[in-house]
């Protein structure tokens, strides 16, 4: 496998460590996306612009490399609009349930050697495993 076939995900992964970092370094903050996204509805006076600023970043560079780059994912036509929408709420209550999302736990709780965080980033990754099982193999959807 050539360098250029993993480098944009070499390359995202240290620009998410590296955005987390020094997130946690200037402004004190962890770099949970839903915990970033919910406290910007509920922000205190003035806590609100770093919060638009960094989701914009997440949104900009998404939007950035989609105008860059031909091989963007492509969403499957086939996959049940349904399904979507029960993942959507099912994350939206794990999010809440776990005190935090994958970018909260798994980047920077990781990274503080949290072992909450720990725990948390397990049961996300076994609940993916069990919920693309279930997904692929008994429901049939590919």
């Amino acid at each position: 496998m050539s360098l250029s076939a993993f480098l944009p995900s070499l390359l995202g992964g240290v620009l998410i460590g590296v955005a987390a970092t020094l997130l946690l370094w200037l402004n004190g903050r962890l770099a949970g996306i839903s915990g970033i996204l919910w406290r910007l509805f509920f922000s205190k006076q003035g806590d609100a612009l770093w919060r638009v600023l960094f989701l914009g970043g997440v949104v900009g560079g998404a939007a950035l490399y989609y105008a860059l780059y031909d091989d963007v994912p492509v969403a499957r036509e086939t996959f049940p609009a349904w399904l979507l929408v029960v993942s959507g709420f099912l994350v939206g209550y794990g999010t809440s349930l776990g005190n935090g999302c994958t970018s909260g736990h798994g980047v920077c709780g990781l990274g503080r050697l949290s072992l909450r965080s720990l725990v948390a980033t397990v049961i996300f990754l076994v609940t993916a495993i069990v919920t693309t099982f279930v997904v692929r193999h008994l429901f049939g959807v590919v």
